[in-house]
């Protein structure tokens, strides 16, 4: 009884707020939601790159086309609702992938069988809840189709992990960073599969998307011409070094707002050092790591992502959708070692959306109020980046105390253990 009340009351949730994110996209651009365009992405971008989808090529020659080759079909799943306008059409798939997300978490959360007394509800409460922080964006970009893929490879593990590499490579595909849900899966026979899973779906869709469209990979010149995006780590630097006299300026580069002028270049490099700093961290994790918990390739995931997300030139306000998505993964297991991660996510979420749409004027034009928004959202992400690698490395470690003489942990690869096979 008490369990059909809980999800009365998330579907009750899900449903009013879902709602109140239609009527903000239907408001877009009138006070007190700022600059507005929200939803001029799907009007303009999206439609404009679908119609050039449409007749088997990739729009390579546009430089705002910055994508891998999956993102192709995602942006084409419009047309499967004919009857609707391409907008239409976008946001009810989006909606319907949102749906789709919840009732995963709460499955994962209600789950039956011998794992049921450490699953969790928070997980399906935490998407339901702190996706709405975003405002309308999230039904106005397709990174709720991406975050799907992730959601569904880690929850997935412990049934399939053939699934798992599958659900990981087809969210890489579109988006990259679903690959890294892969970083924390247990040593030995999980990872094999799981990688070789994935590596065997993205080589099959790959050369489905090679011999059915032109150009596909043309999105990568276009990436490396990324700048410092001002609402990037980097870019939080460069406006209070504008505050200090710096000459640079802030303008309208490959689909973002980016800060042009002298030592733009090298924050770039030392952002791209970072991220790859933390890619090391991450392997020297999983070289050292002996402690695996039911919870441990969620947490893993989120962790890279966050590690990832911090030292990018780009954190655009919708990469939030993917760490709220991660998070929700981590609370879907009482084993967790992120729930005071997942709360500085959520309030970076909140923070995020102050700072676009709604004072996304001031935070253009560097003002100090735009300056001080970016400085708390990037400090809260920082703050979450190195919090959930310091317990992510912390509950690496064995168990303290002897084993009880003559016993010898069951090979459960799902079930909590320790390990220390070649990764």
């Amino acid at each position: 009884m008490i369990l059909r009340k809980k999800l009365l009351m998330l579907a009750a949730t899900w449903s009013a707020t879902r709602a109140l994110m239609l009527w903000l996209l239907f408001q877009d651009g009138r006070t007190p939601l700022g600059v507005g365009g929200v939803a001029r992405e799907v009007h303009e971008l999206y439609a404009r790159w679908y119609g050039v989808l449409t007749t088997g090529t990739f729009p390579s020659g546009d430089r705002l086309w910055q994508y891998p080759p999956g993102a192709g079909p995602v942006l084409l799943s419009p047309g499967l609702l004919p009857g609707l306008t391409y907008f239409q059409a976008f946001v009810t798939l989006t909606l319907a992938t949102d749906l789709l997300v919840t009732v995963v978490l709460t499955r994962a959360g209600t789950r039956p069988g011998r794992t049921r007394p450490g699953r969790s509800l928070r997980g399906a409460a935490l998407w339901t809840a702190a996706l709405p922080l975003l405002l309308h964006i999230p039904l106005a970009r397709y990174d709720v189709q991406v975050t799907a893929f992730a959601v569904i490879s880690l929850l997935t593990l412990s049934r399939s992990t053939r699934a798992c590499g599958a659900f990981a490579a087809l969210g890489a595909l579109v988006k990259v960073w679903p690959a890294l849900t892969l970083i924390g899966t247990p040593r030995g026979r999980t990872t094999r599969e799981a990688w070789t899973s994935a590596a065997v779906t993205a080589g099959v869709l790959l050369l489905t998307l090679a011999a059915l469209f032109r150009d596909p990979f043309g999105f990568l010149h276009q990436q490396s011409g990324r700048g410092v995006q001002i609402e990037s780590l980097g870019g939080t630097a460069l406006s209070f070094a504008h505050h200090a006299g710096w000459p640079g300026r802030v303008g309208y580069r490959y689909g973002a707002m980016e800060f042009t002028g002298p030592y733009v270049t090298s924050i770039a490099a030392v952002s791209l050092a970072l991220t790859v700093t933390a890619f090391g961290a991450l392997l020297l994790w999983r070289l050292r790591a002996r402690h695996w918990t039911p919870a441990t390739p969620y947490d893993a995931a989120l962790s890279a992502v966050l590690l990832f997300t911090v030292t990018s030139r780009v954190i655009s306000p919708q990469y939030l959708v993917w760490l709220i998505g991660l998070a929700a993964v981590c609370l879907t297991s009482r084993h967790t070692t992120q729930r005071p991660v997942a709360t500085l996510v959520v309030t970076a979420a909140a923070v995020s959306a102050l700072a676009y749409p709604v004072l996304y004027d001031d935070v253009v034009a560097c003002t100090w109020t735009g300056t001080l928004l970016m400085f708390v959202r990037n400090g809260l992400l920082v703050t979450a980046a190195g919090l959930s690698f310091h317990r992510l490395w912390t509950a690496a470690r064995p168990p303290a105390g002897p084993r009880p003489t003559g016993t010898l942990p069951a090979p459960d690869r799902h079930r909590p253990h320790e390990t220390a096979d070649a990764p």
